[in-house]
């Protein structure tokens, strides 16, 4: 008999909002899952922080697995390990018009769900149980993403209370299709569930989804079609995937016309063809309907089916454990696959902040070269240094001797200290224009690039990237007249440091910073103390006051910390435009994609997995004949007793025992190799 859930069973998923992961350690492995649970929730933990915001190759097939896979860990397979003695959930599913809700009513005897001409007709999926199994489906223990409404009574149209932790809704009519409907049933065996899906070819988009999600979340598909429908491409593809991961399928041929046979052999023989062999196939004959419903005969043996599953808790085991292990195994390839589109997510990170860095690298590189070769040191500048150092009598005095040189730069510094701020301003500009140019196409560049690739073009719709925002401008004014400030305190502090401080100061802060200034446009590196003449000795004249002041050892010091520090500014100004585009990615985080974390946390679930199954063989070798008991108690859905419509149309088909479909899986479930 199935148990009612343990008080200690915790219904939903894990939450893997925060805290560590549990481990999971390969070995001996419990027969009831235990550490299979463990595993799995690794995975899952590790699934859910995968994000795939990028547009690499192959990527939306990838966001597709994603979903489905944590849709089925959190909806199906933790659920499943936590509660396996929870009710056979058995979801019905197929095409528009196929005739699920039908079916559905038949096999019950009662109006639990709506049909109708109206497309899509099933807008909340229905999920009928026996009412002392409602405590199973009224928490989130499984699909813990859908609202419940419980239904009073087993009719469609019977008042509705909203289930735990749910809000109330307006009836079938108004429900959204996120609502889960409960309706108890005293006709369904106790230990099986019912769940009528939305189609899976809806002309609403959330109803096909929330259809494959519920497929997704089954112990057992019974999958109905039409002999006008059964060979439909969408259908099938649901059926190669449920395949392809061993779920266990039933299906139903519905509204088969007489002498419309030959569409149950052609079926019979695509699903052989398709991986469903072992699947049973049962042909429900066109039919009037009597109070909305099909003749008894008609679903005489699909409520046998039914039933009979129903009534037997090792035969219910067995469909459970073969849909779960397929499941998992599906899910481990699912992983990996996963993992392979973590790394091109990476990948292509990696790739748009080389392109970004790459571009701002050489701006910087190409303000260096510009502060350092003497260009800036033409133009306005060299007017403006020309102006301020006075005419060719002063360069002759520099060569009469540095004595004489001392009290003529001296004299100088006194003379006009007016003069320095106009040199300074100059240099301001200047400066200024090389940076500002060099950021300009540094942003080309990186627009470019981005717009070469795939994943980076995604990301520049919407957004002003291919041209620097007007605001540079004052950024680039600012970092310029902060490093003539570090300048002139460079100075200072060496004026400070030596004996000479009444010289230094005599000839003026700012003189000598403008000199500095000038010594370090001039100077390949600032390094060698080698005399460049460049724009008619502006540089020499500047390298003599310098030294003359502070000694060659200092100027070469006092050069190199000036570099420096330009250096770093400018540094600043592109990493503030290099991180326009990087903060894209980084507000995605593509970068924390992590496909090695995510390939050993499925290896870990196949090998625990293939631990588990090894122990639970083990198990049922030990204690054979485990639930048999329950097989008295169960009940008996409508039709049971009823002969079928059409000896002719069931021959071979409908009477279990002599269905191919037999072999296998399905004879082994109900026993009959030991008959």
């Amino acid at each position: 008999m199935t148990d009612q859930p343990d008080d200690d069973v915790a219904p939903g998923a894990p939450d893997l909002a925060g805290g560590p992961e549990p481990a999971a350690v390969p070995g001996a492995e419990p027969a009831d899952g235990s550490g299979l649970a463990g595993a799995l929730e690794v995975l899952r933990a590790r699934l859910g922080a995968l994000r795939l915001p990028l547009e690499t190759s192959g990527v939306e097939v990838a966001r597709t697995d994603l979903r489905r896979a944590t849709d089925q860990l959190d909806d199906y397979l933790l659920p499943r390990l936590r509660a396996q003695k929870a009710p056979l959930l058995v979801v019905v599913g197929g095409s528009t018009g196929a005739g699920k809700s039908t079916l559905v009513n038949s096999v019950l005897g009662e109006q639990v769900t709506r049909p109708g001409v109206l497309r899509p007709t099933t807008k909340a999926p229905v999920l009928v149980h026996h009412p002392l199994d409602a405590r199973w489906f009224s928490t989130d223990r499984v699909l813990p993403g859908l609202a419940r409404v419980t239904a009073s009574g087993g009719a469609a149209a019977g008042a509705q209370t909203a289930g735990p932790g749910t809000a109330p809704a307006g009836g079938p009519a108004g429900e959204p299709s996120r609502t889960l409907r409960l309706v108890p049933s005293d006709a369904l065996p106790k230990g099986l569930a019912l769940l009528d899906a939305p189609d899976i070819d809806s002309v609403d988009t959330a109803n096909r989804e929330l259809a494959a999600q519920l497929l997704g979340a089954a112990d057992l598909w019974l999958f109905v079609t039409t002999s006008a429908r059964y060979a439909d491409a969408v259908p099938w593809d649901l059926l190669l995937q449920a395949a392809a991961r061993k779920a266990q399928v039933a299906m139903v041929l519905d509204r088969v016309d007489p002498g419309a046979e030959a569409t149950a052999d052609d079926l019979r023989d695509m699903m052989v063809e398709h991986g469903l062999a072992e699947s049973p196939l049962f042909v429900v004959p066109e039919a009037e309907l009597v109070d909305r419903m099909l003749p008894e005969e008609g679903v005489a043996e699909v409520s046998r089916w039914l039933t009979g599953l129903g009534g037997d808790a090792d035969a219910r085991g067995r469909v459970i454990a073969a849909t779960r292990d397929g499941v998992v195994d599906s899910l481990v390839v699912r992983a990996a696959a996963l993992a392979d589109a973590a790394d091109e997510q990476r990948a292509a990170d990696v790739r748009l902040r080389h392109a970004v860095d790459r571009a701002h690298a050489d701006a910087v590189a190409q303000v260096t070269a510009a502060t350092s070769d003497g260009a800036l040191l033409r133009g306005e500048v060299l007017a403006r240094w020309q102006d301020f150092v006075g005419t060719g009598e002063f360069f002759r005095a520099v060569e009469e001797g540095i004595g004489r040189f001392r009290d003529a730069v001296a004299g100088f510094f006194r003379g006009k200290p007016k003069e320095a701020p106009q040199v300074e301003q100059a240099i301001a500009h200047g400066l200024e224009s090389v940076v500002l140019d060099a950021a300009e196409e540094a942003a080309e560049r990186s627009y470019q690039a981005w717009r070469g690739d795939a994943a980076g073009a995604a990301l520049l719709e919407g957004l002003e990237l291919s041209r620097t925002p007007a605001a540079l401008r004052s950024e680039v004014a600012g970092q310029i007249r902060g490093w003539q400030g570090d300048v002139l305190e460079l100075v200072r502090e060496q004026g400070s440091a030596k004996r000479g401080t009444a010289r230094a100061l005599s000839l003026g802060v700012n003189g000598l910073g403008v000199a500095l200034m000038v010594f370090v446009f001039a100077s390949t590196g600032g390094l060698t103390g080698v005399e460049v003449g460049i724009a008619g000795g502006s540089a020499v004249l500047a390298q003599r006051v310098l030294e003359a002041v502070f000694g060659e050892d200092a100027v070469r010091r006092l050069a190199l910390q000036a570099r420096d520090r330009l250096r770093a500014r400018i540094q600043a100004v592109m990493d503030g435009q290099a991180a326009r585009y990087t903060a894209q990615l980084d507000a995605l985080g593509s970068a924390e994609a992590d496909g090695a974390r995510l390939r050993a946390a499925a290896d870990a679930v196949a090998s625990v997995a293939a631990a588990e199954r090894r122990a639970r063989v083990r198990t049922a070798e030990a204690v054979p004949g485990a639930g048999a008991e329950d097989r008295a108690e169960s009940g008996a859905l409508r039709g049971v007793h009823a002969r079928p419509v059409s000896e002719n149309l069931a021959k071979g088909r409908t009477d279990l025992a002599e269905q191919p479909a037999r072999k296998g899986f399905w004879k082994r479930l109900f026993g009959e190799e030991d008959r």
